[in-house]
């Protein structure tokens, strides 16, 4: 069993476990075309999300299945994080949604690596995974410069591309 979803912060974000006034934003943002093309996903009807947030409140949370966050810069909601189990391998992926607004500043790379040091320093974990799409060219740069590795593409039943991509959760300099 996994310990309570903490607060987490770098240097510029707090990592907050959400509560329930946080709906209409995290709504907001998976209801974004633009978020949902680069997470390689369909626009989800605003009563799905609805309710995907709410399990995240009273399932996710308290049978600690996995940790999840909004993400706040300055106080101002600015997107999603994740670490869970994934079903492509036998492992842990990092997940991340960031408000198109807030684009280009650095801060993926900054969520990137608060997961990180909490799937090492909390989970104990040594690797995390990322799916990343091929064609998010943005994403995958960053994942580079960040230390991830290919690890094999997978390709859905459209055809469409994601990449899985592995690091270390340590540096190992």
């Amino acid at each position: 069993m996994t310990p309570e979803t903490p607060v987490l912060r770098t240097e510029r974000l707090d990592f907050l476990p959400y509560r329930p006034e946080h709906e209409d934003v995290f709504v907001a943002l998976l209801r974004d075309e633009e978020v949902c093309h680069w997470m390689g996903q369909d626009l989800v009807p605003e009563p799905q999300l609805r309710e995907l947030f709410r399990a995240i409140l009273t399932e996710v949370y308290p049978q600690r299945r996995f940790d999840v966050w909004g993400l706040w810069l300055e106080g101002r909601y600015v997107g999603h994080a994740e670490v869970k189990p994934t079903g492509n391998v036998d492992g842990h992926e990092l997940v991340t949604a960031l408000l198109p607004a807030y684009w280009g500043r650095g801060l993926g790379g900054e969520v990137v690596r608060g997961l990180l040091r909490h799937a090492a320093d909390t989970l104990g974990l040594t690797e995390a995974y990322g799916m990343v799409g091929a064609e998010n060219t943005a994403s995958l740069a960053m994942c580079r410069r960040l230390g991830f590795r290919h690890v094999r593409d997978v390709i859905g039943d459209d055809g469409s591309v994601t990449e899985l991509l592995v690091i270390p959760t340590k540096d190992p300099g």
